[in-house]
């Protein structure tokens, strides 16, 4: 085999990938520095160091008990497949009915009995969490309704306009509402 007909021109690109490789290569370490920011306030979130959520509502009394309630994200409801729209809520049991309460529910609209109490909040007493669905429909004065449900049977409620606990989903109802 000669040497002339080993030797074959490189391509364009690889012309392009040896003269431009190195900077090609410091773009791929820059972009997701890029992205840090918001990771590390979705971190500082997640893990409470921020608060409950973006937006605290504030404390809610409910019975003999009371408990802190924020969003998690000051956003509308997001699309969650065919569970329809979602929206998410942080609370806060008090100090002093930690021991006492068994479980804590978040519906809209009031509930019509222990079984149709909603959703339940998960997590430790000091950072629950739950996803409430938003229906598409749900009237500008709905309230969320809070029901507690204490370890010695007794339950309690209490309600919180929607547009005090989320003016940003208010908005996107009234978004919903001019689509015809």
């Amino acid at each position: 085999m000669s040497k002339a007909a080993s030797t074959t021109p490189p391509s364009a690109l690889g012309q392009f990938w040896h003269k431009w490789r190195f900077h090609i290569n410091v773009l791929l370490l820059l972009i997701p520095l890029g992205f840090m920011p918001k990771y590390l306030a979705d971190a500082a979130l997640f893990r409470g160091e921020t608060g409950l959520g973006e937006r605290e509502i504030g404390e809610l009394q409910v019975g003999p008990w009371s408990l802190r309630i924020a969003e998690l994200r000051n956003e509308a409801p997001r699309l969650d497949g065919s569970a329809g729209y979602m929206k998410s809520f942080n609370a806060a049991l008090c100090d002093t009915c930690i021991d006492q309460v068994k479980a804590t529910y978040l519906r809209i609209g009031k509930p019509r009995s222990l079984r149709a109490a909603g959703v339940i909040f998960f997590g430790t007493p000091y950072a629950m969490g739950a996803t409430l669905p938003i229906p598409v429909r749900t009237p500008l004065d709905a309230q969320i309704w809070v029901t507690m449900e204490g370890w010695d049977g007794s339950m309690h409620q209490a309600a919180i306009p929607l547009s005090q606990a989320s003016p940003a989903t208010i908005a996107w109802l009234k978004d919903q509402g001019e689509k015809p």
